[in-house]
């Protein structure tokens, strides 16, 4: 083996999973801070360097980046195997992959052997000590794109997929590089019926399984399902309910019976130990559970009535719940482009549009119509206008409007004036418009993006499944005796609004802009609030959802908007600032990123707390603008 061949195995080989401190005694403070116990060389590291690996790493597909190009521009023939799973050229990797990506992985994997990692079990070990044990019935329900799919079809191009998985997966990252035409018509819905295309059959996974990692060593929910074990959990008290996050809400029942499952669950879980359920979503999951409560009470679907959910459902932990869509979604189903992909450098985007282009890119969204749903609810009320919105900065900290959503430039060489600028609601009108006819039917016909301004829309609204997700639109449950405790991350810049021109063609007729890389303010690569980083502004949020979303409706819409929340149910606030461990790839336990929180340790404290009946214990924690920008969002009790 090559010198340099041995030093890429030595990389991959050498990155160390966490293990405990062997200097705890068992019962910790799950709220310590992590030694950062690390060398003269390890401290020099920049903040820009840690944005940059933490980029690469969560980004769905720049997760796989390296790999990828890899394969396109190796030219030797010396191949060496990664566990059987991927032929890669490595003689070629230093030259294909940016020196700094290498040189951040061999940092990366020494300053996770330099630092001290925190225990998984700590949390659940500290409140064990303190006679916190198993309670309620846990159910899980995940967000988007982390529960694993997989393959159940057989057909003869399919079968050397079957049971494996094509979503969350080396085998994914397998099929994607090695044979790309069939792992794309196996992830894409039909895009008449939004059900399986013929002769393919993708589930979700079951069980712990689906959701505990991504990918091998990136955790998802497994710590959560960590500690909860530590308690007294094991599966006959715990489960997780995934799901097809590809299908919109209406065909989860249709195809799978999603929530008939759902509701089975609840209802036997419930019967069996005696005490109500304990709910917890994360993401797109607290969508699908507010649209399942709506679908349980109604006498033409779940048939449980207005007192099933009272009954039934003790809490409901909404994680970083994007109860009002999230910006991003926009322009990924717009153009195939968000952060991720804006802030790729040239030879990395070159790569990804020789692969993956943006046109393939934006046709894999729109066929997934679970993303959809995802798209910004509340229009201007919510996001504001052109001069206007209600979680603006004042100048000088910010000198655009977050109203503005999306701003052109006019074409290059152009005389012509510049095409208007959009806000929110005007974006969500073009991308109708220049959409094709089956992706413009299929989002019209699941979903709903409006605000009901009296008790009167609210109760029409009850008969109107479309609306069932939108908490603008439709209610919370009868239910005075169930609590709901939304968690979820603050301090993170989060994509807020964009900067696109227009393209002189289009490789397929309707996709003819893209963001505009070239825009960047001075302080634009530091992603403060109001900076414009290669065409992206940055606002409030953890990362992935904006603060707006995962904050208006449990800070005011549920607590002072009566006919949002009829019977008065508790709301519980826990805002968690986002405080990494700048030396570890998943931020460590004081993290509010998006995804990275689900390993937070002062969350899994909570989770447990509420499981264990101690939720009584738990009071509110705000810490970022949310009352000020609710008091500014145009939504008023009637």
């Amino acid at each position: 083996m090559s010198t340099l061949r041995r030093r890429i195995v030595n990389i991959l080989r050498d990155s160390p999973t966490p293990s405990p401190d062997p200097s705890r005694d068992g019962t910790p403070d799950p709220n310590e801070e992590v030694s950062l116990i690390s060398t003269k060389k390890l401290q020099k590291l920049t903040t820009r360097k840690h944005n940059k690996r933490r980029s690469w790493m969560t980004f769905a597909l720049g997760g796989f980046l390296g790999l990828l190009l890899a394969v396109l521009f190796a030219q030797s023939q010396d191949i060496v195997k990664l566990e059987g799973l991927l032929e890669v050229n490595l003689d070629s990797l230093l030259d294909v992959i940016p020196a700094g990506i290498v040189n951040d992985v061999k940092d990366l994997s020494k300053a996770e052997r330099e630092v001290v990692n925190y225990d998984s079990f700590s949390v659940g070990l500290h409140l064990q000590s303190q006679g916190i044990k198993a309670h309620h019935p846990v159910i899980m329900i995940p967000g988007v794109i982390s529960t694993g799919l997989e393959s159940w079809s057989t057909s003869e191009k399919s079968r050397v997929y079957f049971r494996k998985r094509l979503w969350g997966s080396w085998s994914m990252m397998k099929a994607l590089v090695m044979d790309q035409a069939t792992w794309k018509r196996h992830i894409m819905l039909d895009k008449e019926t939004g059900l399986d295309p013929p002769d393919i059959k993708l589930r979700a996974a079951q069980g712990f399984d689906a959701t505990d990692f991504f990918i091998t060593g990136y955790w998802i929910w497994n710590k959560i399902l960590e500690n909860l074990a530590t308690i007294g959990y094991d599966p006959t008290t715990a489960y997780t309910a995934a799901y097809d996050w590809r299908l919109s809400y209406a065909n989860l029942e249709v195809r799978d019976q999603y929530f008939t499952r759902l509701k089975n669950y609840i209802e036997t879980a419930h019967m069996t130990s005696g005490k109500k359920v304990v709910l917890i979503s994360h993401s797109m999951g607290s969508q699908v559970l507010f649209y399942f409560m709506k679908w349980v009470e109604h006498k033409d679907h779940g048939k449980g009535g207005s007192h099933w959910v009272n009954e039934h459902i003790d809490s409901w932990i909404n994680i970083s719940g994007c109860m009002l869509g999230t910006a991003k979604d926009i322009p990924a189903v717009l153009s195939g482009e968000m952060k991720d992909t804006a802030q790729l450098n040239a030879f990395a985007v070159y790569g990804l549009e020789k692969f993956l282009s943006k046109e393939d890119r934006a046709e894999i969204f729109r066929a997934m119509p679970g993303i959809s749903s995802m798209l910004p609810k509340g229009g201007e009320a919510v996001w504001g206008n052109l001069t206007w919105a209600p979680d603006d900065f004042p100048p000088p900290t910010q000198n655009k409007t977050n109203g503005n959503f999306i701003s052109f430039k006019p074409k290059g060489n152009s005389t012509s004036a510049a095409r208007q600028n959009l806000t929110m609601t005007e974006a969500f009108d073009y991308l109708m418009n220049v959409s094709e006819p089956w992706y413009v039917d299929t989002v019209k016909h699941a979903y709903s993006h409006g605000v009901a301004h009296t008790k009167r829309e609210v109760e029409r609204n009850e008969n109107r499944p479309i609306t069932w997700l939108n908490p603008l639109e439709a209610r919370l449950p009868h239910a005075p005796n169930m609590k709901i405790y939304c968690f979820y991350g603050i301090g993170k810049p989060t994509e807020r609004s964009y900067f696109y021109k227009e393209n002189e063609f289009s490789l397929n007729g309707y996709i003819n802009i893209s963001i505009d890389t070239s825009i960047t303010t001075p302080n634009g690569r530091l992603q403060g609030p109001g900076s414009i980083d290669r065409g992206v502004v940055f606002g409030e949020g953890d990362g992935t959802v904006n603060l707006v979303s995962t904050g208006y409706m449990c800070a005011t819409g549920w607590r002072k908007i009566k006919r949002y929340n009829p019977s008065g149910i508790k709301i519980t606030t826990f805002e968690m600032p986002h405080e990494p461990d700048r030396f570890s790839p998943r931020g460590g336990p004081n993290t509010g990123d998006h995804v990275d929180i689900l390993g937070r340790s002062s969350l899994n404290d909570l989770i447990l707390r509420i499981a264990g009946g101690k939720g009584s214990q738990i009071e509110d924690n705000y810490q970022s603008r949310i009352w000020d920008i609710g008091e500014k969002v145009q939504i008023y009790d009637d």
